[in-house]
């Protein structure tokens, strides 16, 4: 077998399996088609997701169900202004041997799982989200000077609710910038709240069922860093981050005008690799303009912060970032390139 149909025939098989997980997830969650593919592209490429959702559009069910189609260890933590960092990484107790001695041992927390729901993330104090930060960096936990590392594949999906700001605490930058997308879960339409009534209220109950375990997940997170990333494309990726810096040497008049700060790296990065995954759904080993631009708004959208000017103007970063999408070159001429090198 040739080098081309080897990866051929792994873009096919990857989307065999990645489709058997969908369809179990759509066993339970009805529409929404756009946020379960968010989802599980994050969980392929292994980042971390953010839902955000006014209550009662099925953001918590979506991850139940996710778990419930994977056989990976699930916890949830409800998140309330009154919950502590030991709540969720664990604290170390005192405990009594069999000859009388009195010797400290670590409670391990909910964090310590390999999927995480952190429901309601903006409701925890600031001291209190910091908790996760190294755990959704690096896969650890470190307390009284002892690291412990988490079981792999480890994946954190938070929701918040957008409209209901007393007794919230905005995420920081810092933490923000940590999940892969940010999904803007809608309301559904009027056929899939027929089948939602039809699904709910008349007694039967339908659950997924497994289908995939962590070893097969981290070994399709591999395939996908092997997807080819051509330079044109890559160069593309580039210009569309540097598009977002304000005063940078690629920024438009609409960044210069409503943008306070522009995405960092890691949104690079996420363009590149959630870029793949739409690659391989296609039957593709290359990435394509097109699935850059398909994942531009999730991996963005809380990676640039709109200055005073936008937000006095009701303008979201969608706005910002439509427009960035559809201005940026998918080919730039040598000079800009060699600005941008510089």
């Amino acid at each position: 077998m040739s080098v081309a149909e080897s990866m051929q025939q792994q873009a096919d098989e990857f989307r065999s399996r990645y489709l058997a997980v969908k369809e179990q997830i759509q066993k339970v969650i009805v529409g929404h088609e756009d946020i379960v593919h968010g989802v599980l592209t994050c969980l392929f490429v292994g980042g971390h997701c953010l839902l955000e959702g006014v209550p009662g559009l099925g953001k918590t069910l979506l991850i139940r169900t996710l778990s419930q189609a994977l056989d990976l260890n699930f916890s949830r933590i409800q998140y309330t202004p009154d919950l502590m960092p030991a709540d969720i990484l664990g604290t170390n107790m005192v405990m009594e041997t069999p000859d009388g001695r009195r010797i400290f041992e670590f409670q391990k927390g909910p964090i310590f799982t390999q999927i995480c729901l952190a429901d309601e993330i903006n409701r925890a104090t600031p001291k209190t989200q910091s908790a996760m930060l190294e755990t959704m960096q690096e896969g650890c936990v470190t307390v009284g000077g002892h690291r412990y590392v988490l079981d792999k594949p480890f994946f954190v999906l938070a929701t918040q609710n957008p409209i209901e700001q007393e007794g919230t605490y905005p995420l920081p930058e810092a933490q923000l910038d940590r999940f892969m997308f940010k999904l803007v879960v809608g309301y559904s339409s009027a056929d899939d709240l027929g089948t939602i009534i039809d699904r709910t209220t008349k007694g039967t109950r339908v659950e997924a069922e497994k289908v995939m375990e962590g070893a097969e997940i981290m070994k399709w997170q591999q395939v996908i860093r092997e997807v080819i990333l051509a330079k044109h494309v890559q160069d593309y990726i580039v210009r569309l981050t540097l598009a977002t810096h304000p005063e940078g040497p690629l920024a438009l008049p609409i960044t210069n005008q409503y943008l306070r700060w522009g995405s960092s790296p890691r949104g690079a990065q996420t363009l590149a690799l959630t870029a793949k995954v739409r690659a391989l759904l296609d039957g593709r080993y290359n990435v394509s303009y097109e699935d850059v631009r398909r994942v531009y708004l999730p991996a963005m959208r809380h990676r640039v912060i709109l200055n005073f000017e936008a937000q006095a103007e009701g303008l979201d970063t969608d706005h910002v970032l439509l427009e960035l999408l559809e201005k940026v070159p998918e080919k730039a001429d040598d000079a800009v390139l060699a600005s941008v090198a510089r």
